[in-house]
């Protein structure tokens, strides 16, 4: 078990970039798939149409927050669990699982409880017209039933690429995103069972991934297993694992601000129809970034371990090919966007009104896209390496700190085209903040980057 662990200090930095990150990739698609097929279908029903994916919109800032609180149980608890491993503390590491995947079902519950006792109030808060309120009402609310499966195997899939086993993470995803596309013909093409249908499909894969890791855990697979007594709640534990987390936590809570923010300006801007553009848009570029995603979740006990084992030269040599990994795949989606968006956009819905305002939407909202691959990578080095406070401010930059100012600006003044606009202007002044802070950082640690 720890001469495993030894490669991460020992094996090549590329070599093992892409033994962790390919995987997580591929995960991180495919997790990207629960929303995108949803959309894709929902768009595409003659009964649902645009009303169908606005109500997805509408309920993703809902999502966002649970993804937060799984992620930083996940992120935190496995970041903790890799620098434990990395100082040859495998007893903590054992608590660090343990307790993660208590608070992960924890988290799930109060959210699946109080989320549907307050759904109404909560879709009208974020902004669902009477039209989209029935279809987003049928969405959500079995969504919600699911929580506690998409908190308890979004942990422990981190847990699990922290174990030393990415292959395992990606093989939970995939299983739950295949049931996911299935289901989703089945359950909303076959049986017509519409937003409901979709749901139903979403939370079926969410439990079957969690499924999955659970069996590896328990099992005599894992380096590290999940034992009962283990899962017992400790405050030290349980305050390193929140603390580490804040900054992916704080990132999805800023995801969801954003949306709200967005969604209410759409709205009084564009109506539902702007609402679905958005939508798609959001999907679209999701499913970049959530390579962008992977490959940090790969380069991530990389970094931790070797900032535990205080080697260094390979923190900053993992750091540098992730950044420029980072910056391709980033580049690729831009140039997917600016010169294929009738087939982006047609690829969720082929209504007129939607595919005309959503070929100059997708154009504005992406011209800064090669940045964003860049800088997520050089903020999430500073969580990697245990500076909570620093990597939460970097990664809310985007969102919050730059994105909703220049929205509530810009949207009075050029309307719509204002609110797309603020996108890339947000994007770039992010990614100058973060050089910033990261060039005085290895300077100060008398490595020039």
């Amino acid at each position: 078990m720890i001469i495993k662990k030894n490669r991460l200090e020992t094996e090549s930095i590329p070599k093992l970039l892409a033994e962790f990150s390919i995987p997580a990739i591929i995960g991180m698609l495919v997790n990207a798939i629960y929303n995108i097929v949803d959309r894709i279908f929902i768009g595409n029903d003659p009964e649902l149409g645009s009303l169908g994916l606005a109500a997805v919109s509408i309920t993703y800032p809902v999502t966002l927050v649970l993804l937060a609180f799984a992620l930083m149980v996940g992120v935190g608890g496995s970041t903790r669990f890799s620098i434990s491993l990395g100082r040859k503390e495998n007893e903590k590491a054992k608590f660090f699982l343990g307790n993660g995947v208590t608070l992960a079902i924890i988290a799930g519950l109060i959210f699946m409880i109080l989320g549907n006792i307050f759904i109404e109030p909560i879709l009208r808060i974020l902004g669902a017209s009477s039209a989209v309120l029935p279809y987003a009402t049928d969405y959500l609310s079995v969504i919600l039933f699911g929580a506690v499966f998409q908190s308890v195997a979004m942990a422990l899939n981190n847990f699990s690429r922290a174990d030393g086993n990415p292959r395992n993470s990606m093989i939970s995803m995939m299983i739950g995103a295949g049931f996911n596309i299935v289901f989703d013909y089945i359950f909303i093409v076959q049986l017509g069972w519409g937003m409901k249908g979709a749901a139903y499909a979403t939370i079926g894969g969410q439990f079957l991934s969690m499924v999955w890791q659970l069996i590896y855990f328990l099992g005599s697979k894992a380096n590290i297993q999940l034992v009962v007594k283990n899962m017992k709640l400790k405050a030290v534990y349980v305050k390193d694992i929140l603390t580490t987390g804040i900054p992916a936590f704080l990132l999805q809570i800023a995801n969801s601000v954003l949306n709200i923010v967005i969604n209410a300006s759409l709205v009084a801007y564009g109506g539902d129809i702007a609402i679905s553009v958005a939508g798609i848009i959001t999907s679209a570029t999701t499913l970049i970034i959530m390579m962008v995603s992977g490959l940090v979740q790969g380069l991530q006990p990389i970094i931790s371990y070797n900032t535990g084992a205080e080697r260094i030269d390979r923190v900053k040599e993992a750091l540098k090919t992730g950044s420029i990994i980072g910056g391709i795949i980033s580049t690729t989606g831009f140039l997917l966007f600016q010169f294929f968006p009738v087939f982006v956009i047609s690829l969720f819905n082929q209504e007129t009104e939607v595919v005309s305002l959503g070929i100059k939407a997708i154009r504005i909202w992406t011209i800064a896209f090669p940045l964003v691959g860049i800088q997520i990578v050089w903020a999430s080095y500073f969580q990697a390496v245990g500076k909570v406070q620093l990597a939460s401010f970097l990664n809310l930059a985007r969102q919050i700190i730059f994105l909703i100012p220049l929205v509530l600006i810009l949207s009075p003044i050029f309307g719509l085209y204002g609110i797309y606009s603020a996108v890339p202007i947000a994007e770039f002044l992010a990614f100058i903040v973060t050089f910033i802070f990261l060039k005085s950082q290895f300077k100060r640690s008398q490595h020039v980057l």
